[in-house]
C-alpha cells in the first residue's frame, strides 16, 4: 500500500466480505489452522506422449499413493490378494464392479465390507485436508454421507459402530452401494494428488493425446510446462506450414494418422491421393512406420501409410527451406540440404564432405526451384492449413495449453521446465538473439511466455512471420525447448552413414551434473538454492545402461523416462514419477504398462520403484508452500481490519 489512504481504503473494501469482528476473528482462525496442516500432494509427470492409458491408470493410482494407503491401513488384516483387488476397484470403480458381480457369492456381505475399507481409505488420504475442502470434492449426490461417514463423531465407539452400520446398510438396502463406491473412490483418487504439474510433450508417437487433454481440463488443480512437441502443434494450429507439415510426418512415422482423422477431424485425404499417384511406383522402404500392429493392418495400409509418410516428408523439407531463406536470423543455413543432392551421383553435401544417399526417387523436385511447392503438393498444404485452422477440437485443446501452460513454472521453491536452458561450454548462460533482442537464460524464458501469448491471443490476424517463431522454437539448436546442436531429420532418412544422424546436445545436459551450476540455475531464478530442485522432462533416461536420473547431487531430477512405447527399448523402464509431499520428494521408476484391460481383470498394477526419497528436517505443512504466504499475507490484512475495527475507525455491521 502506498499511503494510509490506500490502506483504509482496501481494508473498507474487505469490509463488505467480513462485516465485524467475530466474522474477522473467525476467518483468522480458521486460515491460521489450515497454515499448520500437512501440504498437499504434488505430482510431476513428463512426456507422455500420447500414451493415455498408462497416463490415466498413474492418475487413478496416484503414482503408487492409493495402494501405499491401503498397505499402510491394511497391511496385517487382509491379503495381498484382497488389497490388490481394492485398489483396482478404487482405480476402475465402473469395470471392476461389473466383474465383482459376477464373481461374489455374497454380495450384499461383499459391499458391506467393501464399503468399510472404502471408507478408511478415504478417512486416510482426506485427512491433510480441511472438512470443507474435501465435501467440495465430493461431486456425486453423496456430499452428506459421506462426510458424515469420514468425521462423524457419534458417541462412544459402540454407538459410532452402530451408526456407521445404519449408514452403510441403508446405502446397501436402497441399492446405491454401486454409486456409493464410485463417488467415494473419485473422492479418494481426488485426494490422493492436489496438484499435477505436466512437464512438456503431450503430443506425437502415442495415439491419443487428445483424451490425455480431455484428462487434464477436468483436473482440479494443474501447471504445464511447453515441451518441444507441443510448440511444434501450437505453431500448426496457428498456420504454420512448415509445423503442420512436421506434425503429419510424424504422424504418419509412428502410424498414429488416426488423432489427425478420427481425433481432429484433419483432413488427410488429399495428401493420401497424392502420395499414392506420385509415389505409385516407389517401395519407400525408409519410410515404413516405426510402429505397425500386424493384426490391425495388411501390408498394404503399410504401404499406404508409407507413401503419405514420404510424400509429406518431402514437403516438410521444402517448406523448411523457405523458412530458412526467409529468416537468416535463424541461422539454420545447415538445414539446407534438397539443393545439395546430386541424384545421379547418388550423394549428398553436407559441408564439405559427401554422403551415399539410401534414396534418389524424387519426383516433386524442381532443379532450379528446388525449395518450391509443386502445384499438386500446394493444394495438398492448403487443405491441410484449412483443416488445422478449423478444427475447434484441435483448437479447443490448444487453447488449453495456452492458457495453462508456460516456458517455466516456480512453484514451491521447485523450478521446472521441459529442456535446457541454453549454455557454454564455461558453464555460462548463452546469449541468444531472439526477435532482434540478445537474451539469455530466465530473460529468454520470459520474451519466450510474452511472444507465444501474443501469437495465440492474435492468431487470426497476426504477421505471419511472427507465427514462424513457434516453428524456430522447434528447431533451433537455441531453443530452450530443444537444446541440440541440429534436428537431423534429413540424414536419419536419406544419410547411409549414420554418424550424421547424431544430434550433439547444448552443453547444459552435461554441465547439470554438477551441483554449483545447478544452484547457479536456481539463483538465476531467484530461488533459494539450499531448498529448492530444477525438474526437467525430454531426456530420455537409459536406466539399463546405468543412467540416472538424479543430477547435480539431487538437485536437479528428471523425469522423463520413456511414457512412450517406442522409447522404452532403449531406456528400459516406462517413465518416472515425481512426488512431493509433506514428508519431502520421492521419485519412483515405472515398468511399463501392459493395457487396462489386464490391471482390471488380473489386478496389474503399474510397479514403482523407489529411487530417492529425499526429506526436509521438518515436515512440510501448508505454511511452508506458496499458498501458505498468500495466506500469511490475508492473515496480515485481517489483523489490520481488526484494529480499525477496534478503533473504531471503520464501522461494524452486526
Amino acid at each position: 500500500m502506498n499511503s494510509d489512504y490506500d490502506k483504509k481504503k482496501y481494508l473498507t473494501l474487505l469490509s463488505k466480505e467480513y462485516k465485524n469482528i467475530n466474522e474477522v476473528s473467525e476467518e483468522i482462525i480458521n486460515l491460521q489452522a489450515i497454515l499448520n496442516l500437512p501440504k498437499g500432494t504434488e505430482m510431476f509427470l513428463s512426456d507422455i506422449h500420447g500414451e493415455y492409458e498408462p497416463f490415466e491408470h498413474i492418475l487413478n493410482n496416484g503414482g503408487g499413493i492409493i495402494k501405499s494407503k491401503i498397505d499402510d491401513i491394511f497391511g496385517n488384516t487382509i491379503t495381498k490378494k484382497e488389497r490388490a483387488t481394492l485398489a483396482t476397484l478404487i482405480y476402475y470403480p465402473e469395470e471392476k464392479l461389473k466383474l465383482m458381480k459376477k464373481e461374489v457369492a455374497d454380495l450384499n456381505e461383499w459391499y458391506n465390507i467393501t464399503l468399510y475399507r472404502l471408507v478408511e481409505v478415504a478417512k486416510n488420504v482426506s485427512s491433510k485436508y480441511t472438512r470443507s475442502k474435501v465435501r467440495k470434492a465430493i461431486t456425486s449426490g453423496f456430499e452428506y454421507v459421506i462426510d458424515e461417514l469420514l468425521n462423524s463423531q457419534a458417541g462412544n465407539e459402540k454407538d459410532k459402530e452402530r451408526y456407521y452400520k445404519a449408514i452403510i446398510n441403508t446405502i446397501i438396502q436402497l441399492n446405491q452401494a454401486e454409486s456409493f463406491i464410485i463417488a467415494i473412490s473419485d473422492l479418494i483418487k481426488r485426494m490422493a494428488i492436489d496438484h499435477l504439474h505436466i512437464t512438456g510433450d503431450i503430443f506425437d508417437r502415442g495415439t491419443h493425446p487428445d483424451f490425455v487433454i480431455e484428462k487434464l481440463k477436468k483436473f482440479h488443480s494443474i501447471d504445464m510446462q511447453w515441451g518441444n512437441h507441443d510448440v511444434l502443434w501450437m505453431g500448426a494450429t496457428c498456420g504454420n506450414e512448415a509445423s503442420i507439415a512436421t506434425v503429419v510426418r510424424i504422424c504418419a512415422r509412428y502410424n498414429n494418422i488416426g488423432i489427425l482423422e478420427d481425433g481432429y477431424g484433419i483432413n488427410i485425404r488429399p495428401l493420401s491421393t497424392f502420395a499414392m499417384e506420385t509415389y505409385k511406383n516407389d517401395d519407400c522402404s525408409n519410410f515404413m512406420p516405426k510402429v505397425f500392429d500386424e493384426s490391425k493392418y495388411d501390408n498394404s495400409d503399410k504401404m499406404n501409410i508409407s507413401k503419405i509418410h514420404k510424400a509429406i516428408t518431402i514437403i516438410q523439407f521444402k517448406l523448411e527451406g523457405q523458412m530458412i531463406k526467409r529468416h537468416p536470423e535463424y541461422q539454420l543455413d545447415d538445414r539446407l540440404l534438397l539443393d545439395k543432392i546430386d541424384l545421379k551421383k547418388g550423394y549428398v553435401r553436407i559441408g564439405n564432405k559427401k554422403y551415399e544417399i539410401n534414396d534418389t526417387n524424387f519426383p516433386t523436385l524442381d532443379k532450379e526451384n528446388i525449395y518450391e511447392l509443386t502445384k499438386e503438393e500446394k493444394e495438398v498444404m492448403e487443405r491441410l492449413c484449412d483443416s488445422f485452422k478449423k478444427s475447434s477440437k484441435l483448437n479447443d485443446h490448444i487453447n488449453f495449453l495456452y492458457k495453462k501452460g508456460e516456458s517455466y513454472t516456480i512453484f514451491n521453491s521447485n523450478l521446472l521446465f521441459h529442456a535446457c536452458i541454453p549454455m557454454t561450454q564455461d558453464g555460462e548462460f548463452k546469449e541468444v538473439e531472439f526477435l532482434s533482442k540478445k537474451v539469455k537464460a530466465k530473460e529468454y524464458f520470459d520474451i519466450i511466455n510474452e511472444t507465444i501469448s501474443k501469437i495465440w491471443i492474435a492468431k487470426k490476424s497476426i504477421d505471419k512471420e511472427l507465427v514462424d517463431v513457434m516453428w524456430y522454437l522447434w528447431i533451433s539448436p537455441d531453443s530452450p525447448f530443444f537444446g541440440k546442436s541440429k534436428m537431423a531429420t534429413f540424414e536419419s532418412y536419406f544419410v547411409k552413414d549414420k554418424e550424421m544422424s547424431k544430434e550433439t546436445k547444448n552443453p547444459y545436459y552435461t554441465l547439470i551434473n554438477k551441483e554449483e551450476i545447478c544452484n547457479k540455475i536456481l539463483k538465476e531464478f531467484g530461488l533459494d538454492e539450499r531448498d529448492s530442485h530444477i525438474v526437467n522432462g525430454h531426456m530420455p533416461v537409459k536406466a539399463k545402461d546405468g543412467e540416472s536420473p538424479i543430477r547435480g547431487n539431487g538437485k536437479l531430477l528428471v523425469i522423463d523416462g520413456g511414457f512412450a512405447k517406442s522409447y522404452q527399448r532403449t531406456t528400459g523402464n516406462a517413465g518416472y514419477i515425481l512426488t512431493y509431499n509433506s514428508n519431502g520428494l520421492l521419485l519412483s521408476q515405472n515398468k511399463p504398462f501392459e493395457s487396462v484391460e489386464k490391471a482390471i481383470l488380473e489386478e496389474k498394477d503399474i510397479i514403482s520403484e523407489l529411487i530417492v526419497k529425499k526429506t526436509g528436517i521438518s515436515r512440510k505443512s501448508v505454511g511452508d508452500t506458496d499458498i501458505g504466504k498468500k495466506l500469511k499475507a490475508e492473515i496480515k490484512d485481517l489483523e489490520q481490519l481488526l484494529l480499525y475495527y477496534e478503533s473504531g475507525e471503520i464501522k461494524q455491521i452486526n
